[in-house]
C-alpha cells in the first residue's frame, strides 16, 4: 500500500462528534459495498428485512472490520502492532508510526473520524426502523457495544450518546457500565425469544456474515462479550467486575471452536496488509515465545521467510528501522492466511482463558478448576488452528521462551528470553507466577486480534515484551492509548477538554486505561 493512501482520511463526520439525531437513511459515511444503490426505495429496502439487514451490515463491518483500508488504520497499525503479534516492514512508516508513539495525525484519528459516524448513523436507523424493539434492535446493541469497547481501548473516554449532550465524551467506567446495561438488554430479549423458540432463534441470515443468522450464537457471543469486559475490569472493579462475569458465565458464553466470532469477507484483511501489501511481518516478541516453547501453532500462524534461516519463521523487532521494503519482506515472515479465510475476532479458546482467570480471581461456576481451564483453552486453541496434540505441549515442564535472534542482514538487534516460565501449570507457584504464566498462553491463543493482546499486555503486563527497536518517544514498551482525534481540539474545544479530564490525564500515549489498575 502507498504512502499517500495509507494517510487518507473520510471527513470529519459533524465536527468529529457522533451527532447522534441527525442522521438519514442516506448518510454520508456509507460505505459503497455495504449499501444498496443511492438511497433505494422504501419498497425495495423493505424486502426480506433488507431495509434494517443492510444497516447491520454496515455494523458488522465496523464492529469486525476486514475492509484492507479499515483493518490497516483501525487494527494493523495500531493492535496489531502494540499485541506484539505483527510490525512494520514498510520503510515507509519506519519513521512515524505508532511503535514510536509518534504517528501521523491520519492515523490517529482515523478511527474515530470513520469507525464511529458508520457505526453510529447505522445504529440509529436500525433503532428507528425496529422502534427500537425485537431481533434487529438486540443485534445492533450488541454490535454496537463490540465496536464501541474497540475504540474506548484505543482512546479512553469516548462520545456514545450517555451524555446530556450527545456529542460529549463519557467518562471510560461509564462506556463499560453503559455497553453491559445494553448487553444485558440484548440478551433479555434474544433469551425469550429462543426460549419461545424451544431453544432455537434463527433471522437476518443473508445479512450475517458471522453466525449465518444464528442468533442462539449471538447470544452466546454477547455474553462472551460480557465476560471479556468483566475480566477486563477486575483490578479495578472487583466487586462488579466478579457479579457481571459469573452472570455471564451462568447465562453461557463461547466454549467450542464451533461457535468461534468468524467474519466472512474476501479479501480478508490481514491477507492484504501482511500478504499482498507486505506492509507488515510477524513480531519478534510472538515468535520467541512460540520457538522456545516449540509451539506446533507458530507454522499455522506465519508463513517461513524466502529466505532460508536456521529457522522457519523469524519475527523482526518492533519498530525496527526498515530500510527497504522488498528485503524486509523476504527476511521477516508474512502471515499465514489466504485471502478467502474467514477473520478471527472471538474464539473459544479466549473465553475458556478468561474462565480460568476468574476461577483464579475466585469467581464462582467458571466450570472448572484453573489447571482443567488452562489446560482446556490451549486444547481448544490447538484445534481451532489444527495443530495436533495439545497435551505434549500444555503438560512440557522444560521449555521457555528462547532469546531473539535477529535474521542475517535484518534491521534489529537480538533480545535475552522475555520469560522464564515453560508452559505446564504449577498450582504450587507464586500468584503472579500463575498471573503469568496464563496470560502468556491466553496471548498466544488471542492471535490474530492484535488489539485483545494489547489489552492484556496493558491490563496485567504480561507478557513481558522486549523494548521498542528504535527510541520511542515515550519511555514505554507499548503505548497505553493513542490520542484523541487532533480535530476534536479546534472544533469542539469544551468537549475535548471535558474529555481529556475524564480521561484523569493528559491526551498522550502514556494516559493509562481506566482499568489499568493491576
Amino acid at each position: 500500500m502507498n504512502n499517500n493512501k495509507i494517510s487518507k482520511v473520510l471527513s470529519v463526520f459533524f465536527g468529529g462528534a457522533l451527532a447522534l439525531g441527525l442522521v438519514t437513511s442516506c448518510t454520508a459515511g456509507f460505505e459503497e459495498a455495504n449499501r444498496p444503490g443511492n438511497c433505494a426505495s422504501a419498497e425495495e429496502l423493505g424486502r426480506d428485512n433488507y431495509n434494517t439487514g443492510s444497516f447491520l451490515v454496515q455494523m458488522q463491518n465496523a464492529a469486525f472490520p476486514e475492509q484492507e483500508n479499515d483493518y490497516q488504520m483501525w487494527q494493523d497499525l495500531i493492535g496489531n502492532t502494540y499485541g506484539r503479534y505483527f510490525t512494520y516492514a514498510n520503510n515507509g512508516f519506519a519513521g512515524n508510526n505508532f511503535a514510536k508513539m509518534n504517528a501521523p495525525e491520519g492515523w490517529i484519528n482515523h478511527p474515530f473520524q470513520n469507525c464511529t459516524p458508520r457505526v453510529v448513523s447505522a445504529f440509529n436507523e436500525v433503532k428507528r426502523l425496529t422502534n427500537a424493539e425485537g431481533l434487529g434492535y438486540a443485534w445492533a446493541l450488541i454490535l454496537r457495544a463490540q465496536a464501541f469497547l474497540r475504540l474506548t481501548d484505543m482512546y479512553g473516554s469516548f462520545p456514545i450518546g450517555a451524555e446530556d449532550d450527545p456529542n460529549a465524551y463519557s467518562s471510560q467506567e461509564k462506556v463499560y457500565k453503559t455497553l453491559i446495561e445494553d448487553l444485558d438488554l440484548a440478551t433479555a430479549t434474544l433469551s425469550g425469544m429462543i426460549s419461545a423458540g424451544g431453544g432455537k432463534l434463527t433471522g437476518y441470515a443473508e445479512s450475517d456474515n458471522v453466525y449465518g443468522g444464528d442468533f442462539v450464537k449471538w447470544n452466546k457471543f454477547a455474553n462472551s462479550l460480557k465476560l471479556r469486559m468483566a475480566i477486563r475490569m477486575r483490578f479495578v472493579e472487583p466487586e462488579y467486575a466478579k457479579r457481571v462475569g459469573e452472570e455471564a458465565v451462568k447465562a453461557g458464553v463461547i466454549t467450542e471452536n464451533s461457535e468461534n466470532c468468524l467474519i466472512t469477507y474476501v479479501p480478508n484483511g490481514l491477507f492484504k496488509v501482511s500478504v499482498e501489501w507486505g506492509d507488515s511481518r510477524a513480531c519478534a516478541d510472538l515468535e520467541s515465545y512460540m520457538t522456545g516453547y516449540k509451539d506446533a501453532r507458530l507454522e499455522k500462524f506465519f508463513n517461513p521467510t524466502e529466505i532460508a534461516g536456521d529457522r522457519p519463521v523469524i519475527g523482526c523487532r518492533a519498530g525496527a528501522k526498515i530500510e527497504n521494503k522488498p528485503t524486509a519482506g523476504k527476511l521477516y515472515s508474512a502471515a499465514n492466511v489466504k485471502i478467502a479465510d474467514r477473520g478471527v475476532w472471538m474464539n473459544a479458546a479466549d473465553m475458556t482463558f478468561c474462565r480460568a482467570e476468574g476461577a483464579l480471581a475466585g469467581w464462582s461456576n467458571m466450570g472448572g478448576t484453573v489447571e482443567e481451564l488452562y489446560n482446556k483453552a490451549i486444547t481448544l486453541s490447538f484445534e481451532q488452528w489444527n495443530a495436533g496434540d495439545a497435551k505434549s505441549y500444555y503438560n512440557n515442564n522444560t521449555n521457555v521462551p528462547a532469546s531473539y535472534v535477529d535474521a542475517e542482514g535484518g534491521y534489529g538487534s537480538g533480545f535475552s528470553s522475555l520469560s522464564s516460565l515453560p508452559v505446564k501449570w504449577d498450582e504450587g507457584a507464586t500468584p503472579e507466577q500463575k498471573l503469568e504464566r496464563l496470560i502468556i498462553q491466553k496471548w498466544i491463543a488471542l492471535f490474530p486480534d492484535g488489539q485483545e493482546g494489547w489489552n492484556e499486555i496493558r491490563r496485567t503486563g504480561y507478557p513481558n515484551v522486549s523494548e521498542v527497536s528504535q527510541t520511542p518517544v515515550y519511555n514505554l514498551k507499548v503505548a497505553n492509548r493513542i490520542p484523541f482525534d487532533y480535530t476534536e481540539k479546534v472544533n469542539n474545544p469544551d468537549i475535548y477538554a471535558d474529555a481529556v479530564q475524564k480521561l484523569g490525564g493528559a491526551d498522550t500515549y502514556e494516559t493509562k486505561m481506566w482499568w489499568q489498575k493491576k
